[in-house]
């Protein structure tokens, strides 16, 4: 997958909340059919893989169409308490599998975001062995 592309009702709000969990803006096209775009990246990544979509004439009124996004941490007592600073609220962590460790946030058009902590040795994503 390249990107995702998520609409959002206020775009000054949502790039606030998404520089907060470290995204950095990469670029915008301003006109297009579905608004304007900003694209972003989180710092470790070398491509975007984020794409906040805005066009005030089309609010988000559902954001059941998405379940939740995911994005890994290295510490995630860290991004937690980072996170807290900047006044972004995470729920506490809970360890759904041996030595995994995960948090939710809400953005503020209400998408949930899962903040991931793998193990130690474990790869940078799910592969086939997560499901041995």
């Amino acid at each position: 997958m390249l990107h995702l592309g998520l609409r959002v009702s206020e775009i000054e709000r949502s790039l606030a909340f998404y520089r907060a969990l470290g995204y950095a803006v990469v670029g915008r096209v301003p006109d297009t059919a579905f608004g304007s775009l900003t694209m972003l990246r989180l710092p470790d990544d070398p491509f975007v893989s984020l794409e906040l979509v805005h066009d005030p004439a089309r609010p988000v009124g559902d954001t059941g169409a998405v379940n939740h996004l995911v994005v890994q941490v290295d510490d995630l007592d860290a991004v937690i308490a980072d996170l807290a600073g900047k006044g972004v609220a995470a729920e506490p962590p809970a360890e759904p599998g041996p030595g995994m460790r995960t948090s939710w946030i809400t953005d503020p058009d209400g998408y949930r975001i899962e903040l991931v902590q793998w193990p130690p040795g474990h790869p940078a994503g799910m592969t086939p062995a997560d499901f041995a």
